[in-house]
């Protein structure tokens, strides 16, 4: 797990989308969390896997980008765009299993090939048929 420092961290509360009716108009619910990327000191191979996870959401300058507006508090949003970060952050930190190269048999080689000679000789017996 990722110590994410409070200094990296800058929240802004905007003015949510979607129903809500006048509570929306009025009241800003919205977190908008952004997260400096350098300043938690990640790994190289690390940080390159939260490069593709997060995709858009991260800016040129380094900065990570969450809006939640899923909810209708401010507490509620701030928890839930907390919430995905660490676990962006915990998927990041994930290394992909490394794929390990088989080989088929011997026996699995002479089946293929049988095979092959199989559909060859069916094949061949769809040619012109000649009179000889």
């Amino acid at each position: 797990m990722i110590d994410v420092p409070e200094s990296a961290l800058e929240e802004r509360f905007l003015a949510a989308t979607g129903p809500g009716g006048q509570n929306v108009n009025k009241v800003a619910t919205a977190c908008q969390l952004r997260v400096d990327v350098f300043a938690l000191g990640l790994h190289p191979e690390t940080y390159r896997r939260l490069k593709l996870a997060a995709g858009s959401r991260l800016t040129a300058s380094g900065t990570l980008v969450l809006t939640a507006r899923r909810y209708r508090t401010q507490e509620a949003n701030r928890a839930d765009a907390r919430a995905r970060l660490a676990e962006l952050l915990d998927k990041a930190e994930e290394r992909e299993a490394r794929r390990v190269k088989t080989k088929p048999s011997r026996a699995a080689r002479a089946r293929r090939v049988d095979a092959k000679k199989g559909r060859a000789t069916v094949k061949a017996g769809r040619g012109r048929v000649s009179m000889e």
